[in-house]
């Protein structure tokens, strides 16, 4: 508000009667308004008398003899005081009456910028946990070892994983295969990525199936870094996963799904879109156990979750998953746990629409396993970054 009344502060505010006049001049452009829309002064319907038969008396006849229709058709106004509103705006925007802040302030006209409402937050009650695999997993939550990171401070991931890779080659055609790595990263304890570091190490790469590997596949082969991991990182706020943030989240497991839910509705596709955001606070993110065994209750009750009993992460741990299946990607997504600690290994995805995959059933597209976290005091030196 005080930006506002700093903007164009050198127009002079009007005098009461300039305001009054103004004020007339719009109360009467909307009666007459109302007027043409087949309203009366009073804003109700006008309704239209009848012949001798009962039937609506027509507008005239055209130039064929034919009777007019109704130039307009009337539609019960909306009840309320969201109807009102919404035939206030109308009017508004159909008179060219809103058409900008600074048009309105050198005419003298005092504008006061209110927010639009946010729309209703979906009321989403949290169903029954379903999945075994995260009900066991959040009941072991508090049975390892905890680390404690403190600000200033790095936790450091090292993982192995997979990815498609898509793109086009230097001869222009189209290029596919799946790319493999080992994978050791930074990533600061109240920052974003940003403030991150990567060292990596590019394996051979895997065929997508049904498609030759690429020459320019390989040519990154071999060791890479320590460098800086991300060049910015714009996620939202409830989508941060720093330990900072995820150690302030709620360790109700109620409250930690309406999280994972945030600004979501109760589509399959919001459902698929918080099974996604698991996968976020598993990956290169580390959760205080009472946070995480809260995270494992809310997503067990994810619609759509089953178990698969048998499943392999990056490294070749097998263990046993929690997995929904994502209808539009055609593919499985899976978070690996093993069978008897049921300490979170790693994350695939599996593909089970062989045509919106544009892989074989079966496939597996995208897989993971985190080998360690651990706590450092510094990241990399500036020599090793070099």
């Amino acid at each position: 508000m005080t930006r506002l009344e700093r903007f164009r502060s050198e127009v002079p505010q009007p005098d009461p009667d300039r305001l009054r006049a103004n004020e007339d001049r719009l109360q009467a452009a909307i009666a007459q308004d109302s007027r043409r829309l087949g309203q009366d002064a009073e804003g109700r319907p006008r309704r239209f008398s009848r012949d001798a038969e009962g039937r609506p008396r027509s507008f005239g006849r055209d130039a064929e003899g034919r009777p007019r229709r109704a130039p307009f058709r009337l539609r019960r106004p909306a009840q309320g005081a969201q109807g009102r509103a919404r035939r206030t705006a109308s009017r508004l925007r159909r008179f060219g009456l809103v058409t900008g802040l600074a048009a309105a302030l050198a005419a003298g006209v005092v504008v006061v910028a209110t927010r639009r409402a946010d729309p209703p937050a979906v009321i989403r009650p949290m169903p029954a946990a379903a999945s075994e695999v995260l009900t066991r997993a959040a009941q072991h939550a508090t049975r390892t070892p905890e680390l404690h990171p403190v600000p200033g401070q790095f936790l450091v991931y090292e993982s192995r994983t997979m990815d498609p890779a898509e793109g086009q080659g230097r001869d222009g055609r189209q290029v596919r295969y799946l790319s493999r790595a080992v994978r050791k990263v930074w990533l600061p304890v109240d920052g974003d990525s940003t403030g991150g570091f990567i060292e990596e190490e590019v394996l051979e790469p895997k065929p997508w199936p049904g498609w030759p590997i690429p020459p320019e596949a390989r040519e990154n082969l071999g060791r890479h870094g320590p460098s800086k991991l991300a060049d910015f990182d714009d996620r939202a706020e409830f989508l941060r996963s720093d330990y900072a943030y995820v150690s302030r989240l709620p360790t109700d497991p109620r409250e930690m799904y309406e999280h994972l839910y945030t600004q979501l509705g109760n589509t399959r596709q919001d459902d698929t879109d918080a099974w996604d955001r698991v996968r976020g606070l598993l990956t290169e993110a580390y959760l205080p156990a009472a946070q995480r065994a809260a995270l494992f209750r809310a997503a067990a009750a994810i619609p759509g979750v089953v178990t698969v009993e048998h499943a392999v992460d990056a490294a070749g741990r097998a263990g046993i998953a929690a997995a929904r299946v994502d209808p539009v990607r055609g593919q499985r997504q899976e978070y690996i746990f093993d069978r008897e600690t049921y300490l979170y290994l790693g994350e695939r995805s599996v593909v089970t629409d062989a045509a919106r995959a544009g892989a074989p059933v079966g496939t597996v597209m995208t897989s993971s396993a985190q080998l360690s976290v651990s706590v450092a005091d510094h990241g990399p030196s500036a020599a090793a970054r070099d």
